[in-house]
């Protein structure tokens, strides 16, 4: 019998943020709690961005994640609209992050693939594929139901984290100083494939 782990999904937004939370042991997932961090529009940005950033250090300390899942940013014709997306989303991987909890990015496309079975899903297919794996989840915004969406994925994936790091070439199992050796590690463990390489290159430099 495995561990249960407790796995925080995170929607990212600067309106409204969703979380929620699933225990996942083996195959069985649990619902455990959802809800939504908004923030102020009227306010100036800055103070958005500390709503966000109390709010979701909230969730954090009371729910006590385990592991934590973040959706990527998708990046649209409006680039001011994706770039405010990018602020809220800089919050939601922080601050998991400073409570040292392992994060992971997963893309919008291949959450809705995990939990409904298209890449293109629409958010009713979603929400009722969501309330199909869990019976006892309740939300009322679409946001809380993106969040577990987010964290079924995770629960879904996480094996093969482990898998791809357990098979690493000895001469890719870098230890990180400073922040990065206390919080985090390479890919699957609080960054995403694109900043892992980075990471790999520049540590190669070095060596």
């Amino acid at each position: 019998m495995t561990s249960p782990v407790r796995i925080l999904g995170i929607d990212p937004g600067l309106r409204r943020t969703g979380w929620g939370l699933i225990t996942a042991q083996g195959t069985k997932l649990t619902y455990g709690a959802c809800g939504i961090v908004t923030s102020d529009g009227d306010l100036p940005l800055a103070l958005r961005l500390r709503e966000l950033f109390e709010g979701i250090g909230r969730v954090v300390e009371n729910q006590q994640p385990d592991e934590v899942a973040v959706e990527e940013t998708f990046v649209n014709k409006d680039a001011q609209a994706t770039l405010k997306l990018g602020h809220a989303r800089a919050m939601a991987l922080v601050v998991p992050a400073l409570a040292g909890l392992p994060v992971f990015e997963y893309a919008a496309n291949l959450i809705k693939k995990t939990v409904a079975g298209s890449g293109h899903a629409e958010k009713v297919q979603i929400q009722a594929m969501v309330r199909f794996l869990l019976p006892k989840a309740e939300f009322r915004v679409a946001d809380a139901a993106d969040a577990l969406a987010i964290a079924i994925t995770h629960a879904s994936h996480r094996d093969s984290h482990a898998l791809r790091k357990a098979h690493l070439p000895a001469g890719k199992r870098r230890i990180l100083t400073g922040q990065a050796a206390a919080g985090q590690g390479l890919e699957g463990k609080g960054f995403s494939a694109a900043a892992a390489a980075r990471i790999e290159a520049a540590l190669a430099k070095q060596g």
